[in-house]
Formats: structure tokens, sequence, C-alpha cells
């Protein structure tokens, strides 16, 4: 592939920097805002602490280059950590409006804010020397047993109900990729127990169509739901449950059990071809789902038309995330694929300097449309790690 050309480099700078500076101005004295606060970003509680979001910026804002943003990646996760339950949970979000803090575990729990929180304390703590993990060292135990306590004791793999991670109207339940790619991840940088059973287990019971044979009767009976319907046989299911799953192509489930070392060198080479050939990067990076669940779905929820979300193409449900495309850009660098790695972080840039640099929190799905929130946090961080991962030319996710 050639190189960029000299305008290319200087649209990705001129990201680069807006980014730094969207950061910048998304910044509270309790850590990072979801998004750029307003009376919209208010009224929706954009203007909180958010636990996945906060994480992730963490790692864009420690990879910034940029020594203000580095100084208070850690900020919101001092937040969080104050807000943490008595079982160890962390808060889906803390809201901070009126100078009062009030934390909220989401309607059926907030599974992942946990993991994001335990992972971006460990990546700081190697990318800065914060030493976060000796600070945080009895909450930090606490946040392990609680996902502990929900891991099961043969698979160990977490499971959760559904609507309960980043997708909070999607009907993921069970053993859900997106998490158990996290909770891989986790065991990796805590040197946890079992990381390998729960590596084997994510393979055979999240790819099933590969030659291993599951041993354990109860996953005999899990993949035999599997193997003869499901569509998009090169990607993991996005969930499996008793006598359904998911086969709609959950994009970031996929590039998360990438980065977070599920698969081996063929299955990152498989994800990413099939991934590109259902086209989730065109025109920008990504759709985060390949096939949409429809209305006359099995799978459909009531609760998907919340707002007049997620129907086909839209939010979770197929919409572009533009966050989710810096993950995708370094997936690519990863597995060594520079100059697409390049190419995609080029197609990143345009997509944030949409509505004259909106860094909107997705789009339409086919009609590209500019929707939600403006001025998203985690899209200017995830441009920032992605930036990173193309000039460094390393897997930033395979510390630990």
């Amino acid at each position: 592939m050639p190189d960029l050309s000299p305008h290319d480099d200087a649209l990705i700078e001129e990201c680069r920097l807006r980014a730094i500076d969207l950061l910048h101005k998304n910044l509270s004295a309790q850590g990072i805002l979801a998004a750029t606060a307003g009376a919209r970003a208010h009224a929706r509680g954009y203007t909180a602490i958010f636990g996945r979001d906060a994480a992730i910026c963490a790692l864009g804002m420690a990879l910034s280059g940029n020594e203000e943003l580095q100084t208070a990646a850690a900020t919101a996760m001092h937040t969080l950590a104050a807000h943490q339950a008595e079982n160890g949970q962390i808060p889906k979000f803390v809201a901070t409006a009126a100078g009062v803090a009030e934390a909220d575990f989401w309607y059926l729990g907030c599974i992942d804010a946990t993991l994001w929180w335990l992972i971006a304390l460990a990546l700081l703590d190697d990318l800065q020397g914060s030493e976060l993990r000796d600070r945080y060292g009895g909450q930090i135990a606490k946040a392990i047993y609680w996902l502990e306590c929900q891991e099961h004791q043969h698979f160990r793999l977490l499971q959760q109900n559904e609507a309960s991670d980043w997708a909070d109207i999607m009907p993921r339940s069970g053993f859900v990729l997106y998490t158990n790619a996290l909770w891989h991840w986790c065991k990796r940088l805590y040197a946890l127990k079992h990381a390998e059973t729960t590596r084997l287990n994510a393979n055979q019971l999240f790819y099933p169509f590969g030659n291993d044979i599951a041993e354990y009767k109860r996953a005999r009976l899990l993949a035999h739901y599997v193997k003869r319907k499901a569509r998009n046989r090169e990607l993991y299911l996005s969930f499996v449950n008793f006598a359904f799953y998911g086969d709609e192509g959950d994009v970031f489930g996929n590039i998360l059990a990438i980065l977070c070392g599920l698969t081996d060198e063929g299955g990152t080479h498989r994800i990413l071809h099939a991934l590109e050939v259902a086209g989730v990067n065109d025109p920008y990076p990504v759709r985060v789902v390949v096939d949409p669940i429809v209305e006359a779905s099995f799978l459909w929820r009531p609760y998907m038309s919340r707002h007049q979300q997620n129907f086909e193409w839209q939010y979770h449900n197929g919409g572009i995330w533009p966050f989710v495309g810096g993950f995708w850009v370094a997936a690519q660098s990863a597995a060594g694929r520079y100059d697409v790695a390049q190419s995609e972080l080029l197609k990143l840039a345009q997509a944030a300097a949409l509505g004259n640099w909106a860094f909107t929190e997705w789009l339409h799905g086919k009609t590209l449309s500019l929707e939600g929130m403006q001025g998203q946090s985690w899209n200017a961080a995830a441009f920032l790690f992605a930036h990173a991962a193309v000039t460094q030319r390393r897997n930033l996710f395979a510390t630990g």
C-alpha cells in the first residue's frame, strides 16, 4: 500500500491535536466526562464519570504525549474507586452534577465497568509507573472476588444477564464474548488462576466450528444448538446461552478477542479478513454488528426500541462507533498489518472530522447520519491510542 499523501498526514495530525484539545475540554476535577458538557449532554447523563469510558480514555490519555492529560489519566479511576460497592463492584458511572456524587450500577448490573477499571489500573502502572495496583490492592482484591463470584466453576467464564455491558440495550446474555475477552485480559494482567482454561473454553464455546471437540458434556450440549444454523462462521459468536446464541457478528467482541489474547495467529487473520469482507470498515471504522437483529427475530427485545434507538443499523445494532474503530486500528497493528492500520487511522480521522470535528458518538450504519452525543471523549482517546499503535507498531494490549 502506498504511503499517505501530505494532505492525509496533515489530517491525521490535525485529528491528533483536536483529540487532545477535546479531552482537555472534557476534563473535570473528578475525571474525564463521557462527552462535552452542555444542556443536552447533562440531560442524557453524559456529564458523568463512566467506568468503561474513563478506563478507555485513560489509555488514550496516557499515550497522548501531553503532560496534562497524562497526569489526569488516573483521576477518574480514583473517583470510581471511592464509590466501589461493599461487595467489590465498580459502578457503571458516578454522577457528579451539582457537587453531589452518586454511583449508579444499572438496571441488571453493569459487569464491564469493574473489568475496565482493573485493566486501566494495570495499564497505567505499566505505562506510567503510577503504582495504582499497590495503592488499591485491597479494593482490587474485592473487585476480582466480585467477578470470580460470577465465574462458571468449570468453564471459568463470566456469566451475565442481558443488557448489562457496554451494549446495554442488546440481548446478549449467559457467556458473552466481549465480557470474557476482557476477563481473560484481566487474568493475564493480574496473573489470576485459570487464565488458560478461560482461553480454551472461550474458544470452544464462542467458536464451536473449529476442529477442537469439547470434552465437557455441558459444552457439547451448548455447541449442539449452534453448529448447524449459525451465520458468520468465521467469527466468534457474540454470546452463548442455554439453547440459543448470538450469530449477528459482534465486531467489538471479536476485535477484543484478538487484542486480549483469545485468538492464535490463524484466528486473528481469519477474523480480520471476515470483518473486511463484511465491510464493517466501509467507509469509516467500524460498524459494531455485521447482521443487525431485526424486529422479527426471536432475539429482538422491546427495550431495543427505547428512544427509537436500537433498530437496524442504529446504535449498538449496527451503528458505526468511532471509538471501536480505534480498537480496530490497534488490532490491525497487533496483527502486523501496519499499512492497513495506517490507512484505517486516516479513515478514523475522517470520521472524527465530520460535522466540523464533532467527534460524534456514532453514525447510522447505512445513511452515515451523525447520531448520539457530540464531543465524545472516548472517540478522542481511542484515536490517540490508535495513533500510538500505528506509530509504535506494536500491540498496546500485550502488556502483562
